[in-house]
Order: C-alpha cells, then sequence, then structure tokens
C-alpha cells in the first residue's frame, strides 16, 4: 500500500485505518481500537461534577480525582452510575 505524508490538519469523513506515530490531540468520535504506546489522558471529574453529568454511558471511562472513598481512581459507566475499582458506585466518602 502507497503511503502519503501530510504536514498539516487531516480530516476524514469515512475514518482512518493502519498504524499513527505521534500524537492525537483533540477529539476523537467513534472507535479507537488496538494498543496504545504512552499514555491516555482520561477526562477528570470530581464525584459532584461526574454525577451531575447527564449520562453516564455504558463503558466510558473517566478519572475521578476523589472517587474511591475520597482518593483518586478511574470510572466507568454503566448506563446509570460511575463504577469504580471496587465494583461499586464512585462515593467521596
Amino acid at each position: 500500500m502507497a503511503q502519503t505524508r501530510f504536514s498539516g490538519p487531516v480530516v476524514s469523513d469515512n475514518g482512518f485505518v493502519g498504524a499513527f506515530t505521534g500524537n492525537v490531540i483533540g477529539n476523537v468520535t467513534g472507535n479507537v481500537t488496538g494498543d496504545v504506546t504512552g499514555s491516555v489522558t482520561l477526562p477528570t471529574y470530581t464525584v459532584t461534577s461526574a454525577n451531575a453529568l447527564a449520562t453516564k454511558p455504558a463503558g466510558k471511562t473517566i478519572y475521578v480525582s476523589n472517587g474511591l472513598a475520597g482518593a483518586p481512581c478511574i470510572a466507568v459507566g454503566n448506563g446509570t452510575n460511575w463504577i469504580s475499582p471496587a465494583g461499586t458506585a464512585i462515593s467521596a466518602t
């Protein structure tokens, strides 16, 4: 397959396929499948701000600064609540 290099922002109406080297900055709408080498920055919330969100989509992952009895944790939406690694809804206490 031929390679094409771009030096500026690239927009696709039908997705991208292949390996990416470098940084992805901005919002990604859709699915990302594959391995990540490096770090992933999750959206950050407190228990209060996370629970105030209108939806808690199943599978969405967030960082909660005080979600595990006041300690930081990641949480995963189940469609109704944000669930901590302890298997319970996030809680600041």
